[in-house]
């Protein structure tokens, strides 16, 4: 077995799509997978940054390599998943880790062409890779797909009412996929992340370090001390769970939603009255 392996390749020889895997925490996930022995697809809008991560991946001797898709556009998928079917002949687990932040802005300041920017990428690009994959795992009668959620939809922050609503209805979704797909031996899972500190994180993380007067240090700081656990999440943390709910030892679960957050269930806190 090469040695970039992990001891426990229970994923060995499965064909898994990692969508949005070109950075960050997708990234993780897709390297975690690929070192479980899966062979993994990274499929992503950004084609170059896609194919040099699944490069270099396989430099390192996992099986690993890139797709361009755009989840917001209905054919694009559906090209996608046909070429992936053709190459492949078949897909046997899907994470959806594509998605889009939300510039911060109140509700009643929040432009119509923001909140569609985040619900179509986010949520309705999820829905459009589930369908895809839910044809195709029905006509397998196997299969295992892992949405991303966020502690986001179970707990809503202020400011970011699209991105909470997006990923609440990530959840809502992956629950009643779950349940029809249940009789083909397909399961759906979620997992919703706490605090990581990716790029995706830190562009609405300014945003807020800008609405609070607050430096970016500051802002960490004040995140981890409301973590339970007392860090900031790593992209392996949540890797590690995705792993988990797509291979045999889960493979009793279905339209189940874990929180992957060091304790932490959600930020509440009210703004203060707008200048």
């Amino acid at each position: 077995m090469n040695t970039a392996l992990r001891a426990n390749a229970e994923l060995t020889g499965q064909i898994v799509v990692v969508t949005g895997a070109a950075q960050g925490l997708g990234l993780g996930i897709a390297k975690e997978l690929a070192a479980r022995g899966a062979r993994v697809v990274i499929a992503d809008l950004q084609q170059e940054k896609a194919a040099a991560a699944a490069d270099s991946l396989a430099e390192t001797g996992l099986s690993v390599v890139a797709t361009q898709v755009d989840i917001s556009d209905s054919d694009s998928v559906d090209r996608c998943f046909a070429r992936l079917v053709d190459a492949h002949g078949r897909i046997d687990v899907l994470v959806n880790n594509a998605g889009v932040g939300q510039h911060v802005a109140p509700i009643v300041a929040l432009a119509d062409q923001e909140w569609q920017r985040v619900i179509n990428v986010t949520l309705t690009g999820t829905f459009y890779c589930c369908r895809a994959a839910g044809r195709i795992m029905e006509q397998q009668a196997a299969g295992a797909i892992v949405n991303i959620a966020s502690i986001n939809g179970q707990n809503p922050a202020a400011l970011v009412a699209a991105y909470n609503v997006a990923k609440a209805g990530v959840i809502s979704l992956t629950r009643t996929l779950a349940l029809e797909l249940a009789a083909y031996g397909v399961r759906v899972n979620a997992v919703c992340p706490g605090p990581v500190y990716t790029d995706f994180n830190k562009t609405v993380m300014a945003e807020r370090c800008l609405s609070l007067g607050l430096t970016e240090q500051q802002m960490i700081e004040r995140v981890r001390s409301a973590i339970p656990l007392g860090r900031w999440g790593e992209a392996a943390d949540i890797a590690a769970v995705v792993a988990f709910l797509c291979g045999p030892q889960s493979s009793w679960m279905t339209g189940e939603v874990l929180r992957v957050s060091g304790g932490l269930e959600g930020v509440s806190a009210a703004p203060p009255k707008r200048s």
